[in-house]
């Protein structure tokens, strides 16, 4: 099989299973475990696929969103080691950021007991902070019925009166090239003026999300630092332009 036959089979298999894995595809095209290899990267660099542990996986429309429930059941224990990992940096009398998001929310029980204020614009973390007696303020503005993240001109508003010792947040995409992206440009907004309000700045990202890039931009790379459970071969790389944190147990 010729390679664009291969690329071609490929991409065909990966649109009906949506993933596949790198045996799969030594048996099925009778090529090497090397070439299949090749062809994967290949294939990643084009922007047609993305390379999992194992395989591949069908790239996610750049404007999709999962919604709180799909995120909560996908990468829970890896989201509570980058969580933990985050609220130990939390040091007492912070002002803090803490991002929607279902990463940012695995926080809130490891930060009880310090004497912190937060900001959030996590509709789904106030219970969680206020349970846990933390000072709390909450963004004003529209309110996403996917996520519960507050968004819009007057979340943005209220947004820069505050100034920020460490802001945590998440992505729905890394890459080398796109830095940190996701899909809905109002809460790209708020991530991003949030960047410039925060001296120290941290992006909390699973492994699922490296080597995606969706709809709107956020920030390059070095605007944060990054913990994450990711070990691949895109941390070298990133270790020259920013911190990185890799948790594994």
């Amino acid at each position: 099989m010729l390679t664009p036959e291969r690329h071609r089979f490929i991409l065909d298999l990966l649109n009906r299973q949506h993933t596949v894995k790198l045996k799969e595809l030594v048996d099925f095209t009778g090529a090497s475990e090397s070439t299949i290899r090749r062809d994967l990267d290949q294939l990643e660099q084009y922007g047609e696929l993305r390379r999992i542990h194992g395989g591949a996986s069908i790239r996610k429309p750049a404007i999709e969103e999962p919604s709180v429930g799909e995120k909560l059941s996908k990468h829970h224990h890896e989201k509570m080691l980058i969580a933990k990992e985050a609220a130990q940096l939390v040091r007492d009398g912070q002002s803090i950021y803490i991002d929607a998001g279902t990463t940012t929310y695995e926080m809130i029980p490891h930060l009880t007991g310090k004497k912190i204020t937060v900001v959030t614009n996590g509709l789904q973390h106030l219970n969680a902070l206020t349970a846990h007696s933390i000072p709390t303020y909450v963004l004003g503005g529209f309110v996403k019925e996917k996520t519960q993240a507050v968004v819009g001109a007057s979340a943005l508003q209220n947004l820069k009166q505050y100034r920020f010792d460490q802001c945590f947040m998440g992505a729905n995409g890394i890459s080398m090239v796109d830095g940190y992206t996701t899909p809905d440009p109002e809460e790209a907004a708020v991530k991003k003026t949030t960047l410039s309000l925060s001296q120290k700045r941290h992006m909390l990202i699973d492994s699922s999300k490296f080597n995606e890039v969706t709809f709107s931009h956020i920030g390059t790379i070095a605007e944060a630092e990054i913990i994450t459970n990711y070990n691949g071969p895109l941390v070298n790389k990133i270790e020259e332009i920013t911190n990185i944190k890799v948790v594994t147990s």
